[in-house]
């Protein structure tokens, strides 16, 4: 072990015995009291020494047998400290690449704030290498998503969509202008390729997994451009999802509204099934609303703020990461909003229901539903309590 204070927190002295790391209130620690010698023994803890050379150290400086390892034992706990040779052969092996690794530094240091043991962010940037994930959707926001998730580390992504590029699917950091009247699936995959790290973009075709609905895929994201699919997914589209256990997660941008979520663990947390019920449950027009919608013609150009747009991909692919990373985002069971102008995310409970043939709604009955989203209704902040999963939805192991 090369034991170092995480350099993702800033330090600074509240007073001569006392030193605070991180800025932030969500990370920052303080810790003390501390004398002298330990107070400059802590710019040691670089990463540039092992165990036995930073005993040595101590000794020189005067600090009593043992207190090296106590000392490195509850920074440890604490969650201050990393380990700069930690993680495993896969880290071993990130770190072989240094160009690949260096585009990923901010990532790990950012893995290092929520993944407290020593070596545990290098173990799960490196474990990202090994995932494949799909997006269903190569529009404004499916290509920036993507291409998000490529750039993060994550190890394959596949995008999977028809048609020709559109002037307006376009964006900064998806579609390159260039691409307009190419095959959309084929210019996204460059797009991807282009984002990931220690990867050039592939000269010609791309690789295509369409047909592929479960086996070997860690996540699919459902991205598509048109805003029915997202506002009011078909249940027929998911059901081959649900029936591999393919966790799954919806993003896009319907009427000039973002939506992130639900995230599908099958069998766990609610559906697009379970939502369509829910929603003809508490709407007896529903169902008559949803045919006319499905059956009109589409409008030619969907209202979809680039900024929103970018936005979704953005907090898509961070509720992506994090369940890829091991975490149960917020997301699972629930569905987040945002509109213009006032842009503020709230979220929208998506219960399991009872007579979807998901399996979720089983071991939800008898809970208590909450009002979905209507023309008029004020949204709720309350998210259903994901406690009761349970903790096999880990996409690493």
């Amino acid at each position: 072990m090369h034991p170092m204070v995480k350099p993702a927190l800033r330090r600074g002295w509240r007073d001569l015995h006392t030193v605070q790391f991180g800025m932030a209130p969500a990370h920052a620690m303080v810790l003390g009291p501390l004398d002298t010698a330990t107070g400059g023994f802590l710019a040691l803890l670089d990463g540039t020494r092992g165990l036995p050379l930073l005993r040595d150290e101590g000794r020189r400086m005067g600090l009593p047998e043992g207190r090296v390892d106590g000392l490195v034992e509850r920074l440890s706990r604490s969650g201050l400290l990393d380990d700069a040779t930690g993680g495993g052969p896969a880290a071993d092996a990130l770190r072989g690449k240094p160009a690949e690794l260096d585009r990923l530094r901010p990532d790990a240091a950012s893995l290092s704030l929520v993944a407290p043991g020593p070596g545990e962010a290098m173990r799960r940037l490196a474990a990202r290498r090994s995932l494949h994930v799909q997006v269903r959707g190569a529009g404004r926001v499916g290509t920036v998503l993507a291409s998000a998730l490529a750039g993060a580390g994550v190890g394959r992504v596949d995008v999977q969509d028809g048609g020709r590029v559109e002037p307006w699917d376009v964006a900064p950091g998806g579609l390159p202008v260039e691409s307009v009247g190419e095959r959309r699936e084929e210019a996204a995959q460059r797009a991807v390729r282009g984002a990931a790290p220690g990867r050039p973009p592939r000269r010609g075709g791309a690789r295509s997994a369409a047909g592929q609905d479960g086996p070997g895929l860690s996540l699919v994201i459902l991205a598509p451009r048109d805003g029915l699919a997202v506002h009011a997914p078909d249940p027929a589209d998911s059901r081959p999802l649900i029936d591999s256990g393919t966790p799954h997660l919806f993003a896009g941008v319907v009427e000039g509204t973002g939506v992130v979520g639900p995230l599908v663990l099958p069998g766990d947390t609610a559906c697009a099934g379970c939502l369509d019920l829910g929603r003809a449950d508490r709407d007896p027009a529903w169902p008559r609303l949803l045919a006319q919608w499905r059956s009109g013609r589409q409008p030619p150009v969907p209202a979809c703020d680039l900024t929103l747009a970018v936005t979704v991909a953005g907090l898509a692919a961070g509720h992506a990461t994090a369940f890829l990373d091991g975490e149960l985002p917020s997301s699972a069971g629930a569905r987040w909003e945002i509109s213009p102008p006032g842009l503020d995310w709230h979220a929208r409970p998506v219960w399991q229901h009872p007579a979807c043939p998901c399996g979720a709604g089983e071991k939800a009955e008898g809970e208590q539903t909450s009002d979905d989203e209507g023309p008029h209704e004020t949204m709720v902040g309350q998210q259903p309590h994901a406690a009761r999963l349970s903790g096999t939805w880990r996409a690493h192991v």
